[in-house]
């Protein structure tokens, strides 16, 4: 089991190496982050974009590009068409977001006639390596859906165990966050999480995950905490994902968990036939490079499933 980024970003290294396409490359971090991840033996990229301004940006930023295969196409949309197109006919193996709008390259990604949708909800999954916890954590959806339904979120969930399986996760614990621990009518939060609890007790989620909730923050994540409470729980002090309510939720603590916490983290989207690299303008180096670490080996990880 991948316990921390270092050990992730060698896993990435030791696998199959994966080939990323990369929507509107024509963005310095990205490029950035691309140029190191080809360096480590992470992945073999596509960029799919301006040729001019690629080859212009990686003169100015002193990456060397002249092994990259470039595919030029200034055009935002058709560019993400182009990368969604290469992985529909088996030519890169996962996406990342470039110098694009999210909606048009999630718009490529769910067309009907190229695209690469499931029946799956597609969903943000966010993975921190902190250094007050003792192995990684994921943390869904505070990115992507608003204020998802009962059944967005089990297809939530579903995403978020499929990447930490990738990850080499065997049994995956799973806690439906709530400001309370008892259910109650006027809090929907707590009464969706006593349902995916229950879910998950017959079967919903397979025999690899035990899903718990109502569950405020502090008993997830402490055992100490659950103890001093009288709080029974298999998976108190030792949680693999955080199922956030809502988008606030999400947002809140993934950026607490950064900017409070000195979390490094890496990001994906989930649901589709493969993960799509996300990431923000605002991301560090390291960030993006982690992301495509992560992308890389759910990508794997669902290539050895479908086998």
């Amino acid at each position: 089991m991948i316990k921390n980024f270092d050990q992730l970003l060698e896993a990435a290294t030791t696998q199959k190496t994966m080939r990323l396409a990369v929507a509107a490359a024509q963005d310095p971090e990205v490029l950035g982050a691309v140029a190191k991840a080809t360096e480590m033996g992470l992945i073999i990229p596509i960029l799919v974009g301006d040729r001019q301004k690629i080859v212009e940006l990686c003169a100015s930023e002193q990456i060397e590009c002249g092994a990259f295969e470039i595919i030029d196409e200034k055009d935002l949309e058709a560019s993400a068409r182009i990368s969604v197109q290469l992985v529909r006919d088996g030519k890169a193996d996962f996406l990342m977001k470039g110098l694009i709008d999210t909606s048009i390259l999630l718009k490529a990604v769910l067309n009907r006639d190229y695209g690469l949708r499931t029946d799956n909800q597609l969903s943000h999954v966010m993975l921190y390596d902190l250094p007050t916890y003792h192995k990684l954590l994921f943390l869904t959806d505070g990115g992507m859906n608003i204020e998802p339904t009962l059944a967005e979120k089990a297809t939530i969930i579903r995403n978020a165990l499929c990447a930490a399986y990738a990850l080499g996760m065997d049994t995956v614990k799973v806690a439906c966050l709530a400001a309370k621990e008892k259910v109650n009518d006027k809090m929907p939060a707590t009464v969706d999480a006593r349902a995916l609890e229950n879910m998950c007790r017959e079967g919903a989620f397979g025999d690899k995950a035990i899903v718990e909730g109502p569950l405020a923050f502090d008993l997830a994540v402490s055992r100490e905490a659950a103890d001093i409470k009288g709080f029974k729980s298999d998976i108190a002090g030792d949680v693999d994902v955080l199922l956030v309510p809502n988008i606030e939720v999400g947002n809140g603590i993934g950026k607490a968990l950064t900017y409070l916490a000195n979390a490094e983290s890496a990001g994906i989207i989930m649901g589709a036939k493969v993960p799509v690299v996300l990431v923000s303008r605002a991301d560090t180096a390291e960030v993006k490079l982690y992301s495509i670490a992560l992308g890389s080996v759910v990508a794997a990880g669902q290539a050895d499933m479908q086998v």
